[in-house]
């Protein structure tokens, strides 16, 4: 019953985030790309293409896989606090920004159907990422899933509305 519940609530956080008022990732385009070129060709994630390329992880996120990416869109980047992007993207801070993205990859391809409430993630980066589901939709920490399943040639992609931290980098003075 509870496995009936949980894929009930999939179904309709999936159906609500997909009115969400922002540019979804076609999923006609996506069969035939990897994880980058799809969210080259997404304007809503332009940010962590940037992002992505500062940190060198473009070949990487290119490669076999699988992987599955918790994508932050633009608007997410724009809420950090003011000059916490510009620093990230600075050259020196390239470890910085590794670690903050690497925390929104896992091993591996995970769709919606896969998660639970509660299920913790090892990310890339080393930290562990915990899902929650409810009523409200799918979390992942303290970000919104905003499009599930956006499959790539190498893993999948699941667009969130906020930029994650690794647990060391909260207590950060971002």
């Amino acid at each position: 019953m509870k496995t009936f519940k949980t894929v009930v609530l999939l179904i309709a956080a999936t159906a609500v985030l997909a009115m969400a008022p922002f540019e979804t990732i076609s999923t006609d385009q996506d069969r035939n790309q990897n994880i980058v070129e799809l969210a080259s060709e997404t304007e809503s994630l332009s940010t962590l293409v940037a992002a992505v390329q500062a940190a060198g992880l473009v070949e990487t996120l290119q490669g076999d896989g699988p992987f599955t990416v918790f994508a932050p869109t633009n608007e997410a980047f724009d809420a950090l606090p003011d000059g916490t992007l510009d620093t990230l993207l600075d050259p020196e801070n390239q470890d910085m920004l590794v670690d903050i993205l690497t925390y929104h990859v896992v091993a591996g391809k995970v769709m919606s159907g896969d998660l639970s409430d509660g299920m913790s993630a090892e990310t890339v980066q080393g930290s562990d990422v915990t899902i929650s589901i409810s009523d409200a939709g799918v979390m992942v920490g303290e970000a919104t899933v905003v499009q599930a399943d956006v499959e790539a040639t190498n893993g999948v992609v699941h667009v969130i509305d906020s930029v994650i931290l690794p647990p060391e980098e909260e207590e950060s003075s971002y």
